[in-house]
């Protein structure tokens, strides 16, 4: 056999393991799915797509499996590029095995989160699979804790990207929690450990995939889910959009862009946006688009846990991560959802290098026997060592009223925050005037003529003495108090200064957050 026959035999083995089963992929399409080839082409740089071990094949035997050896064995490896920068990818093909995992497949997945770790780049995965291979038994499963193992020790390390396309059930579904981000297309992609049928069975609950694990219930309800879109060409172009906020790994910066919005624009639209009355809801995310580099942010987990907002953003083409409270929602209370939203996104910017950026309008904890019997105060606990545990630089900014404990936790300059500034109509206090009065004037009122009258008079005492915007700048909690309209160029500034920061923590193995 000659070179160019022997080449034409790798051309056509090649397009074997690239064509698969044409009947399969026209299954896919009929489900409004792409195929594994067709997310990557979308995902990454056009070309610019590398596989590896494109003709693995199984060894297993048993159950018909040795007269079934397509190539790949039902995922596709390999790296490309996003906007010119490395990106490492792995797709379940489910017109193979119906994406299933077995000991070759697992093989290939375990080499490129090798391969990804050590180079130092992110890793996105595009699930689409039907769990274990159950013909290969415990092998199969074998395959799932040594994915598991290695999101963990990438965790922190590179970004880690899951991209749910298709259902993910059982054990599967735990590498998509164990990443840093999880996107969902609506209809077509399901997560669950155990499926209808199974929860019909032991407790007879009747519900569908989607009832259960679907794209929605997962933002909204349970917060598996960072982000849900209802197609996915929108969906893998909001992964590639993600990842040109996040840097490489956690020994680089997020990546820079020049931007056209002048770091020293005034905002004057913040002065109207904010009523001062501590009452009134106004939507927080008015507030960001008005600060933030051309109005643009990427807001994480936003149709879970609302009384807070989570978001990717970029001030004078720098990246930052925004905590801010939202009086929409609840007054803005933090709670046990909030609460774990923050601190998880929290870590997150801390991990890969992302300066934050607090904003600041919360009256408290909810209260409430379901969330003291739910543990909020361990849940609260969560966002408390985030922050106390953060090294980024952190800036604070008070919007309006800041109260109690959660005017603490919310990364108060007590806890480490860098600076921390304030708006004129500030009220920082261990809790509102009306509360206040009622609790340290309290026999006063009741031996009162007009206990009314005297409620009132002391409530504009307390709020005099206490509570004036400038008490806790007197005290150097605060380290200026400024023009709404000058927060951009004052973050900015802020940020610039603190470009440089280095922190040392104490030598330990890690922590013990809480749970």
């Amino acid at each position: 056999m000659t070179m160019d026959e022997r080449v034409g035999e790798l051309a056509r083995i090649r397009g074997e393991a690239v064509e698969a089963a044409p009947k399969a992929t026209e299954a896919q399409h009929a489900k409004g799915k792409l195929t594994a080839r067709e997310r990557i082409e979308l995902l990454l740089d056009a070309g610019s797509f590398l596989e590896v071990e494109q003709l693995r094949r199984h060894r297993a035997t048993g159950f018909g499996l040795e007269a079934k050896k397509p190539y790949t064995d039902g995922v596709i490896t390999g790296w490309g590029t996003v906007e010119g920068r490395t990106v490492f990818v792995y797709a379940h093909d489910f017109r193979i095995f119906g994406g299933a995992l077995g000991e070759a497949h697992a093989a290939k997945i375990h080499k490129i989160m090798d391969m990804a770790i050590s180079a130092g780049a992110p890793l996105v995965s595009l699930n689409d699979g039907a769990g274990a291979r159950i013909q290969e038994g415990v092998s199969a499963l074998a395959g799932y804790g040594g994915i598991f193992q290695r999101n963990t020790r990438a965790s922190g390390v590179i970004p880690q990207i899951s991209v749910m396309l298709g259902p993910c059930a059982g054990g599967a579904a735990y590498s998509p929690a164990l990443t840093d981000f999880v996107f969902m297309v609506r209809e077509t992609s399901q997560m669950f450990i155990t499926g209808p049928d199974v929860v019909k069975a032991v407790t007879g609950e009747e519900i569908t995939q989607n009832g259960l694990g679907g794209a929605d219930v997962h933002a909204e309800t349970s917060g598996v889910a960072h982000f849900a879109y209802d197609d996915e060409e929108t969906c893998i172009a909001e992964v590639r959009y993600l990842l040109s906020m996040l840097p490489a790994n956690n020994r680089e910066k997020p990546p820079r862009t020049a931007s056209a919005d002048p770091a020293d624009r005034r905002c004057d639209a913040l002065l109207d946006l904010v009523p001062l009355d501590g009452s009134r809801p106004y939507d927080v995310s008015e507030v960001i688009e008005e600060l933030v580099d051309d109005g643009e942010y990427m807001e994480v987990h936003e149709r879970w846990a609302g009384s807070i907002v989570t978001a990717l953003a970029r001030l004078d083409g720098d990246v930052v991560g925004i905590v801010a409270s939202q009086p929409r929602v609840l007054a803005g209370v933090l709670d046990i959802h909030a609460s774990e939203k923050a601190a998880r996104f929290v870590q997150l910017c801390d991990a890969f290098n992302i300066p934050l950026v607090t904003l600041v309008d919360v009256p408290g904890f909810l209260p409430g026997v379901d969330q003291e019997h739910g543990g909020i105060i361990r849940h609260g606990a969560k966002l408390l060592y985030a922050y106390c545990n953060a090294t980024v630089p952190r800036v604070q900014v008070i919007l309006r009223k800041a109260y109690g404990g959660a005017y603490i936790v919310m990364d108060s300059r007590s806890i480490g925050a860098d600076l921390s500034f304030a708006w004129p109509a500030n009220e920082i206090a261990v809790m509102g005037a009306e509360g206040a009065a009622n609790v340290v004037f309290r026999r006063r009122i009741a031996a009162a003529e007009d206990p009314d009258a005297l409620r009132e008079q002391l409530v504009k005492e307390y709020k005099a003495e206490l509570m004036h915007p400038y008490y806790a700048a007197e005290r150097g909690l605060v380290d200026d108090v400024i023009d709404p309209a000058d927060t951009r160029t004052a973050l900015i500034g802020a940020l610039a200064m603190l470009r440089a920061k280095h922190a040392v923590l104490p030598a330990r193995k890690h922590g013990n957050p809480p749970q």
